[in-house]
């Protein structure tokens, strides 16, 4: 028997519609698979990490460029992981002020950053606190006297949180300026869903922050010296800032297994790091913490104007965890939960 099917113009025009939708959608998907963030993950291990004049060679053999601030004879060293888009010269002023108080500094450029190859392009979290790791094990193995430091700025706060966390690291303790944990978690629900969709349709396209209007300092000379400075990336890939949102997600969530005395430092200006997803990690850390904010700072601490009150802080801290700190401006933190 022949069954014949007849539609109507309306049934037909309906059915042609739900065609569309889902060629519509069976392309989406194609672009989103063929189209998933692309970062520069490391290689396997091909190598013995070490340090030789300004050069970390990781495992994976990648060159990792280095700045050092050697003191003589120093008291206690300092390894620097600088922000988003940054690069080590981000503690050139810092690196100077601590040698003249007997602390060393070294800085790198992490990986997608600086001088480092593929400049631009995002490495993962785990590249970023394997790098990081492996940079404090080789200084303290090093000097195996002398006290070491580990200090993270904004972005590299939350890879200083994931190393400490992830890793024992020989470290007396960490220090974290203007930390930046406002991941997947913290974020609007819009912004996460056009994120996500973006870094996955077009994880080339590159924004530059450009109408944004946010102040990052108060010293206007500083911030026009890095708009000349060819180091600075100024046009960021999505998938970028998609795997930098990742990584402060990873940070929040490996908190909770820091424990080691941490100093937590904070401008109330700061018009880049909200403070509500900073005062939540402290919450979660297990080591004993104190916290600094500053009534005039602003989100690149020690790079603003009252800069030298912030290293001021952090050398007093250094010297004696327990010393009160010379800017006045610590905050009595509430009992931590379950401890």
């Amino acid at each position: 028997m022949k069954v014949t099917c007849y539609l109507s113009s309306a049934q037909k025009s309906q059915s042609g519609s739900d065609l569309m939708r889902i060629a519509s959608l069976i392309l989406m998907m194609c672009l989103v698979a063929a189209c998933a963030p692309r970062f520069d993950l490391p290689g396997p291990a091909i190598k013995d990490v070490s340090i030789r004049d300004d050069v970390l060679t990781a495992a994976d053999g990648r060159l990792i460029a280095l700045q050092h601030y050697a003191a003589e004879n120093p008291q206690a060293i300092i390894v620097a992981a600088h922000g988003f888009n940054d690069y080590s010269n981000a503690f050139e002023m810092a690196g100077s002020w601590f040698v003249d108080q007997g602390i060393s500094l070294i800085a790198l450029d992490q990986r997608g950053f600086g001088k480092t190859p593929n400049r631009g392009r995002w490495p993962g979290t785990q590249a970023l606190a394997d790098d990081l790791a492996s940079l404090v094990k080789s200084v303290q193995a090093q000097d195996p006297n002398v006290p070491v430091y580990l200090l993270g700025v904004s972005m590299g706060g939350a890879v200083s949180t994931v190393a400490a966390a992830q890793n024992d690291l020989p470290i007396n303790g960490l220090i974290l300026s203007g930390p930046a944990f406002w991941g997947w978690s913290q974020l609007n629900p819009v912004y996460r869903a056009t994120l996500w969709t973006v870094a996955h349709v077009a994880p080339w396209y590159y924004l530059t922050g450009e109408g944004l209007r946010l102040w990052p300092s108060d010293n206007i000379e500083m911030l026009r010296a890095l708009g000349r400075d060819k180091l600075m990336i100024r046009e960021t890939r999505v998938d970028a800032i998609y795997g930098l949102v990742t990584l402060m997600d990873d940070a929040f969530a490996a908190a909770s297994e820091v424990d080691c005395p941490t100093l937590v430092l904070f401008g109330d200006k700061d018009e880049i790091v909200p403070v509500e997803p900073v005062e939540a990690v402290i919450q979660q850390l297990k080591g004993p913490t104190r916290f600094v904010r500053y009534a005039q700072g602003w989100h690149m601490l020690l790079r603003d104007l009252q800069r030298e009150r912030v290293y001021a802080d952090m050398a007093a801290w250094i010297k004696d965890g327990n010393a009160a700190l010379p800017s006045g401006e610590e905050v009595v933190l509430e009992p931590k939960s379950g401890h």
